[in-house]
């Protein structure tokens, strides 16, 4: 791995928690932000030459801080800092945990900044436009594709709600009980966000922003701390904890991905499937389903099968159908299509996913299912159609390259029935 991507990588990682530690200290979003992306600047400089930091997150807020403090005395527009004794101190982010669950746990400023990025002052989408910034540290380019948006808008939106969270004097310090309540759910899909920026990293990420994943599961134990008797917490917590468990089966040596079904199984981390499959058991006890418990259902499926054609097919086909009911989504739809493929044909597959073209006409998936469904029933041209849609829509080379694999099978497929046309 070059420099330069570790150095990305770490940044990406380290990103949540410097921010949300310079937020504590300056109180305010912007000059928190642009302190990091001062220290960020500075890294890009000192990390090649000199060697990274033993603890790239805690370099970042000291170097932070002190750019922070130097901007802001230079800005005579903005009002002096307050005595240092009226600052939090940054050590408290460190010391060990030996006060009451309420008091100690909020101290964590991570958790803190999701719960201020769930401001029920602010509408949905500003929340999550919010906390893919200035949590997951996602471009507004990339938050505004993802929200459909032209980047204007998505600027704007941003700016918005930084600007209603100054405006409303919103305390960074730690919301009331009935508050945490209110903000639960959004602050799980906040973290299940976070989890997937690490996640979803290509091969030559993934080792550095696995950190990410295990943050986000870090953050999932403290909300099961906070929230006990919550099944969709556990939910949340067992599907995170069951998906992180294959990462070192998920690439093969080349980099490419690696389907679920082809994944050498003796690489998955069993603690932590065992872990995720009794939090999954225990949530579904409570017998008040959602959406993190019956994803993390679908995934404890697959941990249980020692092989790939020990697969309930038909009872993760149930809790796709469950998942419809409770989330009704084209992308929901197109996984069912997954589990129907193997139960029922890919005939009745593709006849599932074709009323989604529509809503699904750029979305990389979904190409690359409907090539795997034609191949499947052989009619190939087809086929290649849908699989060179897909290659243009892929997000990442690694995408790319698993759709060529396609592509190299059909035309090795195509050569030897000329082949035996010629022989004939």
């Amino acid at each position: 791995m070059t420099d330069q991507v570790w150095i990305e990588a770490a940044l990406s990682s380290a990103r949540p928690q410097a921010v949300s530690a310079l937020l504590r200290y300056f109180r305010d979003l912007d000059t928190a932000e642009e302190a990091y992306q001062e220290a960020c600047l500075r890294a890009l400089k000192s990390w090649p030459k000199n060697g990274p930091p033993r603890d790239p997150a805690a370099w970042l807020i000291f170097v932070g801080r002190n750019a922070g403090v130097d901007a802001v005395r230079r800005n005579k527009r903005l009002t002096a800092l307050p005595d240092e004794e009226k600052l939090s101190d940054l050590d408290d982010a460190e010391a060990s945990v030996v006060e009451r669950l309420d008091g100690a746990d909020y101290r964590d400023d991570i958790l803190r900044l999701l719960f201020i990025c769930c401001h029920p002052d602010l509408p949905a989408t500003q929340q999550i436009a919010l906390a893919l910034r200035i949590v997951s540290g996602l471009s507004v380019r990339q938050i505004a594709r993802a929200f459909l948006v032209s980047e204007a808008a998505m600027e704007q939106r941003i700016t918005r709600a930084k600007g209603r969270i100054g405006g409303a004097g919103v305390p960074f310090e730690t919301p009331g009980a009935v508050e945490r309540a209110e903000r639960l759910a959004a602050v799980a899909a906040m973290v299940y966000l976070v989890f997937n920026e690490g996640y979803s990293a290509e091969a030559a990420e993934a080792r550095a922003r696995a950190p990410l994943c295990e943050e986000a599961i870090r953050l999932g134990r403290l909300l099961i701390r906070l929230f006990p008797t919550e099944p969709e917490i556990m939910g949340l917590l067992a599907l995170m904890l069951i998906q992180h468990a294959r990462a070192d089966a998920r690439f093969g040596g080349d980099g490419n991905a690696i389907l679920l079904e082809d994944q050498d199984r003796s690489l998955w981390k069993a603690p932590l499937i065992s872990e995720g499959l009794a939090l999954i058991d225990k949530a579904m006890r409570h017998r008040r389903p959602g959406a993190y418990q019956v994803q993390a259902a679908i995934a404890a499926l697959h941990a249980r099968a020692a092989r790939p054609e020990d697969t309930d097919w038909p009872q993760i086909d149930l809790l796709y159908r469950s998942l419809e009911a409770l989330q009704p989504s084209p992308v929901v739809t197109l996984n069912r299509a997954v589990a129907v493929s193997k139960i029922a044909g890919p005939a009745a597959a593709l006849d599932l996913i074709e009323p989604l073209a529509d809503r699904l006409s750029g979305y990389f998936y979904f190409f690359g299912v409907k090539g795997n469904l034609l191949m499947q029933l052989g009619r190939n041209a087809e086929a290649r159609v849908a699989f060179d849609r897909a290659i243009a829509l892929a997000n990442t080379a690694a995408e790319a390259a698993h759709i060529r694999g396609h592509l190299d099978r059909l035309m090795a497929d195509a050569g030897k029935a000329s082949v035996q046309r010629g022989a004939s």
